[in-house]
């Protein structure tokens, strides 16, 4: 690595202009001009549907320094296959597998000395981004389009230790049942962006929304997914069409079974039904588990496993993910992909 003059222990999740990362466009049915650029500016028409529609959508994902010096990416795969199921929705063109994760590995390797060296829990922080552009002003799709993934170094989510923390329902919702709640569409995180900040106002670290039909069903902890852990040890997340699939989730699930001979579960989580919990979290790309101390819902707080302390089959599953994103542990195959620095 170069003497990169960065404090790799307190990085923070926050914006940083690096050298360079990956741009394509599409037109007339087909990408062309995919690249390496050092410009961070997208100069695009005042008229594309990113701006008046939210024709876009985006992805994010990491890239991990091991213990002998290399880099690697976790399930790009999986977030290439995501994007084309939120780009099939948004009637936008798709990224085939290989040219996102192409992409995503240029703009790792061009990046190296940005990828935080072992033992500090920091990534660098990759966000693949689509947006439709061009001289539009009708409710159509785009005919042009770009895609372009950046990076940035980010710290260790958890300073300290990982903590548990209060969270509460809102009266909100997140997405319709059957709108893009599935999708990783910009417009999800701008719809959660009030009701967040309302949550943070009373203490708590973010809102728990409630399935938009009945409010009766656990869908989303903010902009991660639910888990929780029964008293007869069974990994159990909820299951609805207005749920992002996490890949994190499903990777947490895939352990829980394989690894570690837990039964899973998806499908209903009712609210007034917390009681069958002796833990709970959150589970995605930035934290991987964020441990749920309490639940606020109608003025009661439910407590699972504590306050204060993270329970044993959550640190066990965090431990081992991490493990295996960070080269400690040995990943299932096909989970994993090394980047050539050469």
């Amino acid at each position: 690595m170069a003497d990169v003059q960065l404090d790799w222990n307190n990085l923070g999740f926050e914006y940083r202009n690096l050298p360079y990362r990956y741009r394509a466009y599409y037109k007339d049915g087909e990408w062309y001009k995919k690249e390496l650029t050092g410009d961070a500016t997208l100069h695009i028409s005042e008229g594309s549907t990113a701006l008046h529609y939210g024709q876009q959508d985006f992805e994010g994902l990491k890239a991990y320094r091991t213990k002998d010096g290399s880099v690697q990416l976790f399930r790009p795969d999986r977030n290439a296959a995501r994007m084309q199921t939120s780009c099939e929705r948004l009637l936008m063109p798709q990224v085939p597998t290989d040219m996102f994760v192409d992409a995503v590995k240029q703009v790792v390797k061009a990046n190296q000395d940005y990828v935080p060296p072992y033992g500090t829990g920091a990534t660098l922080y990759l966000r693949p981004l689509m947006i439709g552009v061009g001289g539009n002003i009708g409710v159509h799709p785009a005919q042009e389009y770009i895609f372009t993934v950046f990076a940035m170094p980010v710290g260790s989510y958890f300073k300290g230790g990982m903590t548990p923390t209060n969270f509460t329902t809102s009266n909100y919702d997140r997405a319709a049942h059957k709108g893009t709640g599935a999708y990783k569409v910009g417009g999800n995180y701008a719809a959660s962006l009030f009701p967040g900040q309302e949550a943070h106002q009373h203490g708590y670290s973010d809102c728990v929304y409630l399935d938009p039909v009945d409010h009766k069903k656990i869908e989303e902890v903010g902009s991660a997914n639910f888990f929780g852990i029964t008293k007869d040890g069974t990994f159990v997340t909820p299951k609805s069409p207005s749920i992002l699939p996490s890949v994190t989730k499903y990777s947490l699930l895939y352990l829980a079974e394989h690894k570690f001979g837990m039964k899973t579960e998806q499908g209903d989580v009712y609210i007034d039904d917390l009681d069958r919990f002796t833990e709970a979290g959150a589970c995605g790309t930035a934290a991987v588990i964020s441990p749920i101390g309490g639940l606020e819902h109608n003025g009661n707080l439910h407590v699972f496993y504590s306050e204060t302390e993270v329970g044993p089959v959550t640190k066990k599953l965090y431990d081992e993910l991490t493990g295996i994103q960070f080269g400690d542990r040995e990943a299932p195959e096909g989970w994993v992909q090394k980047v050539d620095l050469d």
